[in-house]
């Protein structure tokens, strides 16, 4: 008798397996995160963005602030034009870097004059890379310190940031989720993590904060792949670890971009179902302004397009 391989059995059952993808329930609830456009032409591009995913319903969809403030204006403009022109929950992102007490609660204030009710509360990069973060002499020294500062302001919703692989200036883990603790014990709404590409990081990750007694929402942030290059210098940047074989995937595809986005949606699909599969129903979508590849992932996962939000229910 011809004894089969370990591996070859493996094969057989996945491809035996039902669908991955096969009547999902479309029970998943999705944000996206835009970054503020510095040109007309990116500006349409962002809109066409917005129109394309607005039909999925997000939850919210938030707008990124620049190292130091350096895109302030850029991230109000387009913060409030969401607000304004759309039905959407608009969320703005706002750091401590390089700004006082009095500059911060100014910036919120004008948020909710704006019809803006919610915050990504961040601690924020140093705007020299590789600088260390250095605390305005009027400044909250941290993202606990805004959250709370926020909060009594206004009513605020408030996401803030986790990093599931660890912050890359985190002394330990349990230092980085006792961190993460004292955001929500400021006040913070849920959690939005860092982009990771193991399914058990995350997992590993939620564990140890509810060990530690966070209670609150931690909604895996998703970076769907288009150029390698560009996601290893953001994960430098985070902490993220990219997997050898990933490198590998996407090998040759330099010249060929459509098949890039095939590969970039079948890996992203690929994990968020596994997420998915082990009782996720949240996920945050990092566009890079690009609707495509979000898109098509949400429609994996059993979202379909509903009534258009583009206008303003006011």
């Amino acid at each position: 008798m011809t004894s089969v391989p370990l591996s070859q059995l493996e094969e057989a059952r996945r491809a035996l397996d039902t669908p991955l993808f096969a009547d999902l329930a479309g029970d998943a609830a999705v944000s996206f995160e835009f970054f503020p456009p510095k040109t007309e032409k990116m500006e349409e591009t962002l809109w066409s963005a917005i129109q394309t995913l607005a039909p999925l319903r997000p939850r919210f969809v938030s707008v990124t602030y620049g190292a130091g403030g350096s895109t302030r204006e850029r991230t109000h403009h387009t913060v409030a034009r969401i607000a304004g022109e759309t039905a959407i929950p608009a969320a703005a992102h706002l750091t401590c870097v390089e700004a006082s007490k009095a500059e911060i609660e100014e910036i919120a204030r004008e948020y909710w004059a704006a019809g803006v009710r919610h915050i990504v509360a961040l601690r924020g990069d140093p705007p020299t890379e590789g600088a260390r973060f250095t605390p305005h002499p009027d400044g909250y020294r941290n993202a606990a310190e805004l959250v709370a500062g926020l909060k009594a302001i206004h009513p605020f919703e408030i996401s803030v940031a986790a990093y599931p692989e660890c912050h890359p200036e985190a002394e330990s883990f349990d230092s980085d989720i006792a961190n993460l603790k004292a955001k929500f014990d400021a006040g913070a709404t849920r959690a939005i993590t860092q982009f990771f590409f193991s399914p058990e990081a995350y997992f590993r990750f939620c564990d140890k904060a509810r060990a530690a007694g966070i209670e609150g929402e931690i909604v895996p942030g998703i970076l769907p792949v288009s150029n390698v290059a560009q996601t290893r210098k953001f994960a430098g940047l985070c902490g993220a670890a990219i997997p050898a074989w990933m490198d590998r995937l996407f090998e040759g595809l330099d010249d060929h971009p459509a098949a890039r986005q095939l590969v970039a949606a079948t890996v992203a699909a690929e994990m968020c179902r596994r997420l998915y599969a082990g009782g996720v129903r949240q996920f945050h979508f990092y566009t890079l302004n690009r609707a495509e590849l979000s898109y098509a992932i949400c429609h994996l996962l059993g979202l379909r397009a509903k009534a258009d939000r583009l206008e303003n229910a006011a």
